[in-house]
């Protein structure tokens, strides 16, 4: 763990708690809890794609080998914003190993980024019926269940994660929980939860984030300042939204000074923001 001023975070992009959390993890065990973002054109495919990939060589002889080299391919694709291309491999992949746990479940990731749940949700079942004792597939269903706000049935599978015995992605899946309580309106939960995930990785910022917006709304202004400003003392964490939601917490405490100084730096440093707008327009409280 890395140590650096206001409390040694890991360098990590800060996401709004309405946002998508974290990013796919690549490789065989898929515990990200949601696919990229960016500008993508039709079909999913990226508006600013780079050239396809060179397929990989044969392996005529090893079934195996095949369908992980264009599991990786589909991976590679799909960190790209390439949804289609991602999922033309993927599918390939299956087709060799029908039975690929992981290819299973990153083609419930790209489908879901395709906007095509009932086609993702069965991917997801599949991986989670092909690997019984693993969290992760349970996660990443849990989480997109949460994107389709269907909140209950995603606390069960969050839930069900946590409770395998072996699973090793806890901090990661008590703050997608944390997160998808706080949009079911349950901020009580919500901050418990997150807290939780604090505690076993208060290096993480996007726990930070979304722990303060949770307190922040229960009206724990104090405590809200705390992890927001962990986080803004990192020069390199800094964003829009990080200073957003300190000028915010500054306002609800009546720090005028702290509010002038924040503000000052969100026009200066992120003028063409949607935080910079809702400054300039006074829309604190959306």
């Amino acid at each position: 763990m890395n140590s650096a001023a206001g409390g040694g975070f890991r360098r990590a992009g800060l996401l709004r708690l309405g946002a998508l959390l974290g990013l796919l993890m690549l490789g065989t065990q898929f515990v990200g809890c949601a696919g990229p973002s960016g500008p993508s054109g039709p079909a999913g495919r990226s508006a600013t794609a780079a050239p396809r990939e060179s397929r990989p060589p044969a392996e005529a002889g090893n079934p195996e080998r095949r369908a992980q080299a264009r599991l990786e391919l589909a991976e590679l694709y799909f960190g790209r914003g390439q949804f289609a291309v991602a999922l033309d491999e993927v599918n390939v992949a299956l087709s060799v190993k029908p039975d690929l746990a992981a290819g299973h479940g990153l083609r419930g990731l790209i489908l879901a980024s395709m906007g095509d749940p009932r086609a993702a949700e069965e991917s997801f079942l599949r991986a989670i019926q092909l690997t019984p004792g693993d969290g992760s597939p349970l996660h990443n269903y849990g989480w997109f269940l949460c994107q389709q706000r269907r909140f209950a049935d995603s606390e069960k599978q969050f839930m069900a994660a946590l409770a395998m015995p072996q699973y090793r992605d806890a901090t990661r899946s008590l703050l997608a929980q944390g997160v998808c309580q706080a949009r079911a309106g349950r901020w009580a939960e919500a901050e418990r939860t997150l807290s939780r995930s604090f505690e076993l990785d208060p290096a993480n910022p996007i726990t930070a984030f979304n722990l303060s917006e949770v307190l922040l709304r229960r009206g724990e202004f104090e405590r809200a300042r705390f992890y927001v400003r962990r986080i803004n003392v990192v020069p390199e964490l800094v964003s829009a939204q990080s200073l957003w939601l300190a000028a915010r917490v500054d306002r609800r405490l009546g720090n005028v000074d702290g509010l002038r100084e924040l503000s000052q730096q969100l026009r200066e440093r992120f003028p063409q923001s949607p935080e910079a707008l809702r400054l300039e327009r006074g829309k604190f409280d959306d």
